[in-house]
């Protein structure tokens, strides 16, 4: 069974799309969810929840506080999941400001394609058996939407080798939990320029 762990709708169970996908186990998700509470980085976010499937992590983010969140999520059964969980979610936030949730039908490149900047956080879970070179391709297409200081947490198997980073997305650290490894990056900063001497 999955739950949201905390904020307005803590407790709220979660339907699960009935294949397909892999959701992030709850120990799992209070090691994200206390990271990112430790940063600072939910109140007020504008999420982006990749390879959505229950929409668990972005659902999350909206209970914990953030403002803004699209699932994007191709498998129609699964964004229909989604939207009954948004649904759920949003009728739970009661004396509080609802946050905006979408749902995005689409493929994770053709979404980022044509999406707005000014992403502060980004959650990609994709199914484990998504290749490398089609991780890198999402990350570079990520990178330019990032706001500054943006988090992103890219979720993958333990046996999978560490995400190419495109310029523009920095990584900080890795997290193992078993057969999953966390990777976690920020928007790179700009190079000084070199002063004179």
């Amino acid at each position: 069974m999955t739950r949201i762990i905390a904020g307005f709708a803590g407790s709220l169970t979660l339907r699960v799309p009935r294949s397909g996908t892999r959701p992030t186990s709850d120990r799992v998700r209070e090691a994200i969810f206390s990271a990112l509470e430790a940063r600072d980085a939910l109140e007020g976010a504008r999420v982006l929840d990749l390879y959505a499937g229950s929409g668990a992590l972005g659902l999350e983010a909206a209970s914990r506080g953030a403002t803004d969140v699209v699932l994007v999520e191709r498998a129609k059964p699964a964004a229909e999941v989604c939207r009954s969980n948004a649904d759920a979610l949003l009728k739970a936030a009661k004396g509080v400001t609802r946050p905006h949730i979408r749902v995005a039908v689409r493929p994770v490149a053709a979404y980022l394609e044509t999406a707005a900047a000014g992403v502060d956080l980004a959650f990609i879970d994709p199914p484990y058996e998504l290749d490398e070179a089609a991780l890198a391709r999402d990350l570079e297409l990520l990178a330019p939407l990032l706001a500054p200081d943006a988090v992103v947490m890219v979720e993958r198997s333990s046996r999978s080798p560490e995400p190419e980073w495109p310029a523009g997305i920095e990584p900080e650290r890795r997290r193992d939990y078993g057969e999953t490894t966390l990777w976690w990056a920020t928007t790179a900063q700009p190079a000084r320029p070199s002063q004179p001497e």
